[in-house]
């Protein structure tokens, strides 16, 4: 079973940058899709950002140009670089794995890491 646990949350000031982790339990180089997703108080859980196993990130439109997500499939992270950060961007993000690993389907969620911008 593959586990994924993130890090990097914390306070930042508006305009500011911070980059969160994800480190997952086994090789990801056969998932198939890694990604963030965040969920502020009173909203829906909604897709950040994406990066498949051949490479193609995607993003929301909320975040395209400031967040940059980044797999490595040899360290077995998912990294998501978030600049010119504003209050509402602040939420619990969460990482993401989806696809199959040796014939085995995985579907997991860390336990999230809250991102706060605040002044």
């Amino acid at each position: 079973q593959v586990q994924v646990a993130e890090s990097g949350g914390g306070l930042v000031q508006p305009g500011g940058s911070l980059r969160i982790s994800c480190k997952a339990s086994k090789h990801i180089a056969t998932i198939a899709v890694m990604s963030w997703y965040r969920q502020a108080p009173g909203k829906e859980r909604e897709l950040v950002a994406s990066a498949a196993r051949g490479g193609t990130a995607d993003y929301a439109d909320s975040v395209k140009g400031r967040f940059t997500i980044s797999r490595d499939n040899a360290k077995n992270t998912v990294d998501l670089q978030m600049n010119s950060l504003k209050p509402e961007d602040t939420a619990v993000y969460y990482c993401h794995a989806r696809g199959i690993y040796f014939g085995a389907d995985v579907d997991t969620w860390g336990q999230g890491t809250q991102v706060t911008v605040s002044s």
